[in-house]
């Protein structure tokens, strides 16, 4: 992400779509002081998102840039660039999606796979988000860690908020299984989580 780009972002934080969403990062920051988590884009739908993205955990290039480290499309990886791909075949709109991750901070070794520990972690987080977004009408899993940890929420949760879920692959370029079908898929994912009806 260009630094214009990130200076804009940073003093809009505390817009009032994603202030509520930005609180939650600094309890969970403040819960942990080994913990990176980045801040929610205000870019996006914010408290007003129809669609939770959800990918696996923040990447070493969101971590390496600190207090300043957003989950956005507009970070420069080519996961970011495939998915704005695909949300922007899809014609759905910015506004309509919240871009997150299953597992929110970074505490451990962020090269190896995630742990269903270090899933089952982060469930209360999701929860906690899930009701902090009273227009939400469906989830979108981009991954296997992220599906699992879906799955696992509405499963052993004892109150869990109960939405659609679609799955789709994670849009790494490391993902080479069925590469040609991995955009329609997660086109396809976005749509329909958008269009479920209230």
């Amino acid at each position: 992400m260009d630094t214009a780009l990130t200076s804009s972002k940073t003093q809009r934080v505390r817009d009032p779509h994603v202030a509520p969403l930005n609180r939650l990062v600094e309890s969970w920051r403040s819960a942990d002081a080994g913990r990176f988590v980045p801040w929610f884009d205000p870019d996006d739908g914010g408290v007003n998102a129809r669609v939770l993205v959800l990918l696996e955990r923040p990447a070493l290039s969101t971590v390496a840039a600190g207090s300043k480290g957003f989950s956005s499309e507009d970070n420069a990886s080519a996961s970011s660039r495939a998915f704005r791909a695909a949300r922007m075949a899809a014609g759905v709109d910015r506004g309509d999606i919240l871009r997150w991750n299953i597992v929110p901070w970074v505490s451990t070794d962020s090269l190896s796979p995630l742990r269903i520990p270090e899933i089952d972690e982060a469930r209360d987080a999701l929860h906690v988000l899930l009701c902090a977004l009273p227009r939400l009408r469906g989830i979108v899993a981009l991954g296997s860690a992220a599906l699992a940890g879906s799955m696992r929420y509405l499963t052993l949760h004892d109150g869990p908020v109960v939405l659609p879920v679609f799955a789709a692959p994670h849009p790494s370029p490391a993902n080479a299984a069925r590469r040609a079908e991995r955009p329609i898929r997660i086109a396809n994912a976005l749509r329909r989580a958008r269009d479920c009806s209230d």
